[in-house]
């Protein structure tokens, strides 16, 4: 296999792939703790904000690397997939049995999403 394509492949298979959990969890009816209802309504929450804060990550990474896009671009176009993924995420949810689709939830998730891009952004400007 060439060069470039298993820079590729190293570079979006961890994006692919945790699309695919987020997917996986968003189709569990119920993702209840044992903790009291507030402790586990905030830890879901967090939750929400770290899953959607890594994809971020793997984004800007795949984007910046594969593609020699600009520090500025990649975020952008990281963002922006993080957060159509959100919205997806969450119409998905309409369909799955026990859950509901909230965007209320995509504000969480756009929480992790720009967190992580700041995070980025003054790590790499340093």
């Amino acid at each position: 296999m060439q060069k470039k394509a298993k820079t590729i492949i190293k570079l979006w298979l961890p994006v692919f792939v945790w699309c695919v959990v987020i997917y996986y969890l968003s189709s569990i009816p119920s993702l209840k703790s044992d903790l009291p209802n507030q402790w586990d309504f905030v830890l879901r929450k967090i939750a929400h904000m770290a899953e959607y804060g890594i994809l971020t990550v793997f984004l800007f990474r795949a984007y910046f690397k594969s593609n020699g896009l600009t520090i500025k671009k990649s975020i952008s176009f990281a963002i922006v997939f993080a957060l159509t993924y959100a919205f997806t995420d969450e119409y998905h949810q309409l369909f799955v049995f026990g859950r509901q689709g909230s965007l209320n939830d995509v504000f969480i998730d756009s929480l992790g999403v720009f967190f992580a891009a700041f995070l980025i952004y003054k790590k790499i400007k340093k």
